[in-house]
């Protein structure tokens, strides 16, 4: 498996696959899976070569950082990389009661309670920590700090101002201490990201959905500024929700809904091209991140073994030159994206 090394604060660094695992799925993210496959699909990953794994209280309310426990328990410490997230905590409540409704299935019964402040950083890393059953987390992200997640530019203001007084100075104090190698955003917007990375000494950011095929925005301002400083990216959701994975079909998600009618036009013309090259799809949807410099790893879900088989196949995956110029000369990626 091929690694991206970062290093932006000459402290040696960490090493990432560049095919790395995003926990989202096992945390039961649209349809419910048993313990015994969930732990076979990161055996699958452990043994393909995959090194680091990406997790948060989000996913499944607390079910994918114990899924992991179960799985990292009696692995070397020193020959991965794990990142989780604070931003929020969760509240146990009786059953029925709890958030996810559509989205988690069969999940603990939690209440999602946002809190970016100074003590909710710090005990939302110890809560994790529990979960996970281990006694450090390499790299801490804010997690949605977003107008998806908050719902308005105003609300999403006064989350960012409240992480910036309280959280921002936790996880500096965490960094400088040692307790943790990195820190930075996850987080579905570019927007934030940059707003973000113009007030504070951050080191990552895991920018989800919005530096894919599909998408590249990005590269107006943000990720220019990334490489600059030095500041790595990974790259999640690069299937945006599956339609770069499966193609235009009927009920493909998109940003974690239905496709709408756009991104299923452009999905279609990029198989195309795809096709006329002898390249999944999926294989150059993953590939196309990688090609950015600041890019460190790229990490796809994966909810069972043949999704996981894909992946790997995908970061295997040889692309020929031509096609990259092919969706330039069609439009389908921007001219400056880099290839």
């Amino acid at each position: 498996m091929a690694t991206r090394h970062w290093d932006r604060l000459g402290n040696g660094g960490l090493t990432f696959t560049e095919l790395g695992f995003g926990t989202a799925p096992l945390g039961n993210l649209f349809r419910a899976i048993g313990d015994d496959e969930a732990h076979a699909v990161l055996e699958a990953a452990w043994e393909g070569g995959v090194r680091y794994f990406d997790t948060a209280p989000l996913y499944g309310l607390g079910l994918a950082e114990t899924r992991l426990n179960r799985f990292l328990r009696g692995k070397p410490r020193d020959e991965y990389v794990l990142s989780s997230k604070v931003g929020r905590l969760l509240r146990a409540v009786p059953p029925g009661q709890g958030d996810g409704a559509g989205k988690w299935v069969d999940v603990p019964s939690r209440k999602e309670v946002y809190d970016y402040s100074y003590d909710g950083t710090m005990r939302s890393l110890e809560f994790s920590l529990e979960r996970l059953g281990l006694d450090r987390i390499d790299i801490l992200y804010a997690h949605d700090l977003d107008i998806f997640n908050h719902g308005s530019q105003a609300a999403l203001q006064e989350r960012l101002e409240a992480f910036m007084a309280g959280g921002y100075r936790a996880l500096v104090a965490l960094r400088d201490q040692g307790v943790i190698r990195a820190f930075g955003g996850g987080i579905n917007e570019w927007q934030p990201c940059q707003w973000l990375l113009e007030r504070g000494d951050f080191d990552l950011f895991l920018l989800a959905g919005r530096y894919t095929l599909l998408e590249q925005e990005a590269l107006e301002s943000f990720l220019p500024m990334c490489q600059a400083r030095g500041v790595g990216i990974v790259v999640g959701g690069p299937y945006n929700s599956g339609v770069l994975a499966v193609g235009p079909k009927p009920g493909v998600h998109y940003n974690y809904a239905p496709a709408p009618d756009w991104v299923l036009d452009k999905a279609a013309r990029l198989q195309d091209v795809c096709a006329a090259h002898g390249v999944r799809l999926v294989d150059a949807a993953f590939q196309f991140p990688l090609r950015h410099p600041a890019v460190v790893s790229v990490i796809p879900g994966g909810q069972g073994l043949s999704e996981m088989a894909s992946n790997l196949a995908a970061a295997q995956a040889v692309i020929p030159q031509a096609l990259w110029q092919a969706l330039r000369d069609e439009g389908l990626i921007r001219a400056d994206a880099p290839v």
